[in-house]
Order: structure tokens, then C-alpha cells, then sequence
């Protein structure tokens, strides 16, 4: 199954985490998602890619909501075996000074319209391994630092050294956020110049060579998203990989920066969207930061209905979705109004099966899904609980939540507790509903189902966002704070509305969102003429599903990063 792959020069793509399918748990949220639409894309387009993960055995983690609105944490353990193929190749890494062996399963993506991408997935639970080492691409984000330190050696250099070891060719490689930045370590201990052609104390490695070689992904805008290591942690697990000097010169003084690693070894940068690019300038002054702006997988994250729909209308959508430009002309009112009927009904059913709850179908319903964590203002709705009542009386509404917070942020799990007690004090008044355990399943639901997609962040601090870009392949309407791709995507009252501005004070953004809710958007759902919220649905598609995608997305990677 291997030679399938091997026989051209491929594209290395570098993810800590990945979402193949909803079945493995190898990944906690946006970045892995968008890591599986990559995959997926390339698969469509037939782009020679190869993606590079851990197998993540143990997952990130099931959550179970509890009798007063806690988040709890169950173990998650899925088995490679059931869905991938072992592969004969190890190589070994130097963690503490002693040899770790990796080995790595083969998932082969096969996409909807026959394509298919080779993904390995590392794997240092080998019997040549001791117990602790063999636990090191286990738990995904899990342990200490230490523990995430081991995990990005395995990653980045690991990975590098059996894509070798398999005989792959590889053109290019692409770090998607910094996690794996030490594969570019990797391939300085490749790249040296000949002894003679050095000058006495300069540094051995080809560096111009490398940066040829590489791309990589920014991601956050957040300071505490990019993750460092004192020199001291490097020095005892990695050693002497690369000298010192050298990877102070570029990881940064004060310990190394994975963030600042892969920038000074990467000859293509960018952000995933044009406003976070403009923020990463200011946060990484000196580097040239272009923007790609984040896409969704069209296939994946269209439901059934609207799949149909588009078949029938615009039949060449799924291979070049810019054919849903046409959308607002070519679809008929009534035909897209049944198409969401049937999603809303499919999210209906799910909230009734997991929850009790039964949702009214001639509602509207407002979804709100991400992981759960305070720069995403989960709570910004539940500003004013009377003001959110007052709303309601005057046009009924109803509430669709879900969201994990990571086990180590008690901030994000707070906000799920309070959540729940802010939904008991709307009761019979509001409904709100919680759903949990959110997975891609769980998404595909909600982002069909739901009427009105609501996103709250504060500014500048949603990177990209893709979860209104999933809406709007089914319809669905963003009303959302004016950051990351919304800041592209928003024409006001044709594509969704706006919260505030894109320069706006967050403490007005729940006054904001009431005065929007109250005098345009719900009205304009209550008219007796549905004719004009079908107008917006159909903006939603024609002018932001054709074009947030991760088809169009790929392309740019191919032409501006890859082909160089």
C-alpha cells in the first residue's frame, strides 16, 4: 500500500493533531480540523501530500457534563489497528540520552470523489521503548512540559528522519503551527557545507538550503498559545542536536521559541487570515507574513440536503466550489427552505436523543460551538439575563451550545458551569441547551441545523475561525464580532451581520449583540415573507461558501508556498 505514495515528491505536512474522522480522537479542535479539510483537499485535488502526526492512542479526551454543569474528563482510548496499517520502518531519536524508537501506522484518506492521501501517524508505544517513553504519543496536549517537549521532538524530528526511512521524496514541508518546528533542526544536521568551505568558527549548516525547504502556518494571535522551553528543559531531553549558539541565534535568548524557530526557518510564512497576518507582523516584527486565509472542506461539512440541493443545481460544486457563486440565482427559494428544514430537524432529533430537551422546529435557533475559553466569550449572550428575556418576548428564541475546555484551563471550565446556571435562569423563557462532548459529528449537526451562527470573540484574538465558513455551506447566517475571517466574509444583511465594528470597545459587544438580535435579525426571520432571510442564506452561500473553502485554500498553498 506504501508504494502508492512513494513514487513522486510529495508535500510533508506537519500537524500536532488531525481530524480523519469522527471514530479517532487525534484531535482536540480548530487546528486539527482544519489539519483533516487539508488532507481532505488534497485528496480532491489530487495535491501529493503526506500528512505527519502522532497517533495520539489515548485521544484528548470525552467530556461528561455533570448534575450542576461540570465538566468532566473520561479517557478516550482508540486502537490504531482497527483503522490503519502498521508499517515495517522504525527510526530511533536521542530523548535524555538514550534511544527512542518510533514506528509510525499508515491511514490512508480516501475522499468522496477518489483521491487519496497517505497519513502517517507516530507511534513510540514499541517494546524496545521504556514504559515512559513508550507512553510519549499517548495523550494528546497532555503531561507537563516535559512531556509536550518529547512530543514535538518525536514529532518534528522523528517525523522528518521516517519519512526517510520509508522513501519518501519530499518537496516541501509544511509546519502547520509551530509544534513541529524541530524538524527544521533535523534538517540542518542534513544540510552542512563541506568542512573546507567554512570559515573558522561559522556554523556548518546550509540555512538558505532549509529555508528553501520549508513553510510554515501561524495560527494564534494569542502570546500564550506559542510554546517555549527553557534552555536548561533542551539541553537535557534534546542534547546537542544543533549547538547552541545556533539555535539561540534562531529560537530566541531567553529559550526557545517554537513560534520564532520555524519563522527563522521557513522561507514562507503565513497567517490564516488577513487580519491575523497583519496581527502576527505586529507580534513578530521583521518577517514577512503573507495571509491565506482559512477554508473548509466543502464535501464534509455540507449536509445531505444541501448536498443534494447542489447536485442538482450546480453539479461541479464539490470540485470547484466557486460554482456556489451562481447560487443566488440558480437555487430556488423553496427548494433551500426544505433543504434546512431537513438539517434543523436531523439537529432536533440529536439534541432530543442526547439531552431530553425537545427543540420547537418553527423556532429559530441560535448555535454556538468552539472550545470553550474566555478570549471566545462563550457567555457574552448571558451579558444581561433581562435584557436577553425581553429579546425573547417580543420574538421567541431558542439556544444550541457545545464546547470542550482543555482539562488544565479551570477558566474555561467555569465558564461551562456558568453556562448551565445561566440556562436554568432563561428556563421557560429561553431555551438553552447544552450539548456535550463535541466532536465533528456534533459539529455537522449543528452548523446545518442551527438558523443563526453566532461567534463572540474578543478582537484581535480569533485567529481565523472556520466554524461560520461550515455554516455557510448549509445556509446558515454568521452574526458574529468583527475578527478573523469574518472581518472578509461579512457583508452586513447579505452575508450575516456584524457585532459592533472591527475597531469597536469589547464592553459594548453585549449591548451590540441585543440591539442586533432585537431590531434586525429576528425580525427579519418573523416576517411573513420569507423571502428576505432566504435572501441572506443564499448570500451566506453564494458569497462566502464559494469562496471560504479549503479547495481554494490548497490552491494557494500550491501555487504561493509550494511551487517555488
Amino acid at each position: 500500500m506504501l508504494e502508492d505514495f512513494i513514487h513522486e515528491p510529495r508535500v510533508a505536512y506537519f500537524s500536532m493533531e488531525i481530524a480523519l474522522r469522527n471514530e479517532i480522537p487525534t484531535y482536540a479542535g480548530g487546528l486539527g480540523v482544519l489539519a483533516g479539510d487539508t488532507v481532505r483537499s488534497a485528496a480532491d485535488l489530487t495535491l501529493p501530500l503526506v500528512a505527519v502526526s502522532l497517533v495520539s492512542r489515548a485521544g484528548y479526551f470525552r467530556q461528561e457534563i455533570d448534575a450542576q454543569g461540570r465538566q468532566v474528563e473520561q479517557a478516550v482510548v482508540w486502537e490504531p489497528r482497527e483503522w490503519a496499517t502498521p508499517l515495517d520502518a522504525k527510526i530511533a531519536v536521542s530523548i535524555e540520552g538514550r534511544a527512542v524508537w518510533i514506528g509510525a501506522w499508515l491511514y490512508v484518506l480516501e475522499g468522496h470523489m477518489g483521491g487519496r492521501q497517505p497519513v502517517l501517524l507516530l507511534d513510540t508505544d514499541l517494546d524496545e521503548n521504556q514504559r515512559e517513553d513508550r507512553e510519549i504519543t499517548h495523550y494528546l496536549y497532555g503531561g507537563d512540559e516535559a512531556y509536550r517537549f518529547k512530543q514535538e521532538i518525536v514529532l518534528g524530528i522523528g517525523g522528518v528522519r521516517l519519512l526517510h526511512a520509508l522513501g519518501f521524496r519530499i518537496r516541501q514541508y509544511h509546519m502547520n503551527e509551530g509544534h513541529s518546528a524541530l524538524l527544521g533542526l533535523e534538517l540542518l544536521r542534513r544540510y552542512v557545507y563541506p568542512p573546507e568551505d567554512l570559515r573558522p568558527g561559522e556554523p556548518p549548516y546550509d540555512l538558505p538550503r532549509v529555508r528553501a525547504l520549508c513553510n510554515f502556518t501561524t495560527h494564534t494571535p494569542v502570546e500564550v498559545g506559542h510554546d517555549r522551553f527553557s534552555y536548561a528543559l533542551v539541553m537535557r531531553v534534546l542534547g546537542n542536536a544543533v549547538d547552541l549558539a545556533t539555535l539561540k541565534y534562531l529560537a530566541g535568548e531567553d529559550g526557545l521559541n517554537m513560534t520564532r524557530l520555524a519563522l527563522n526557518l521557513s522561507e514562507y510564512v503565513n497567517g490564516v487570515a488577513e487580519r491575523h497576518a497583519e496581527v502576527s507582523k505586529t507580534m513578530f516584527p521583521g518577517y514577512r507574513v503573507h495571509a491565506i486565509t482559512n477554508g473548509v472542506h466543502p464535501y464534509t461539512w455540507t449536509s445531505e440536503p444541501f448536498r443534494m440541493l447542489y447536485d442538482r443545481y450546480l453539479p461541479s460544486w464539490c470540485h470547484e466550489p466557486e460554482q456556489l457563486v451562481r447560487a443566488d440565482c440558480c437555487l430556488p427559494d423553496a427548494i433551500i427552505r426544505e433543504a434546512h428544514q431537513q438539517a434543523k430537524q436531523v439537529l432536533i432529533e440529536q439534541v432530543r436523543a442526547r439531552t431530553g430537551v425537545a427543540l420547537n422546529p418553527k423556532l429559530p435557533i441560535l448555535g454556538f460551538a468552539r472550545r470553550m475559553t474566555a478570549y471566545k466569550r462563550p457567555d457574552l449572550l448571558f451579558t444581561d439575563l433581562e435584557r436577553l428575556k425581553a429579546v425573547a418576548r417580543q420574538h421567541a428564541f431558542q439556544v444550541v451550545l457545545a464546547g470542550k475546555a482543555h482539562p488544565h484551563d479551570e477558566g474555561g471550565k467555569r465558564l461551562i458551569e456558568q453556562l448551565h446556571a445561566q440556562a436554568r435562569a432563561l428556563e421557560g423563557v429561553v431555551p438553552v441547551v447544552f450539548l456535550p462532548g463535541y466532536d465533528m459529528e456534533i459539529a455537522q449537526a449543528l452548523v446545518a441545523g442551527v438558523d443563526i451562527w453566532l461567534n463572540t470573540p474578543l478582537r484581535p484574538f480569533e485567529a481565523s475561525g472556520t466554524s461560520g465558513m461550515k455554516a455557510a455551506f448549509n445556509g446558515v447566517p454568521s452574526l458574529s464580532v468583527l475578527d478573523g475571517w469574518w472581518i472578509e466574509g461579512c457583508i452586513e444583511g447579505v452575508t450575516g451581520w456584524a457585532i459592533g465594528n472591527a475597531a469597536g470597545a469589547d464592553d459594548g459587544d453585549a449591548r451590540a449583540l441585543y440591539d442586533k438580535l432585537e431590531q434586525v435579525v429576528l425580525p427579519l426571520y418573523y416576517q411573513s415573507d420569507p423571502g428576505g432571510w432566504i435572501r441572506v442564506m443564499k448570500g451566506a452561500i453564494s458569497k462566502n461558501a464559494s469562496y471560504f473553502n479549503s479547495h481554494r485554500m490548497m490552491r494557494r498553498y500550491a501555487t504561493e508556498a509550494y511551487i517555488r
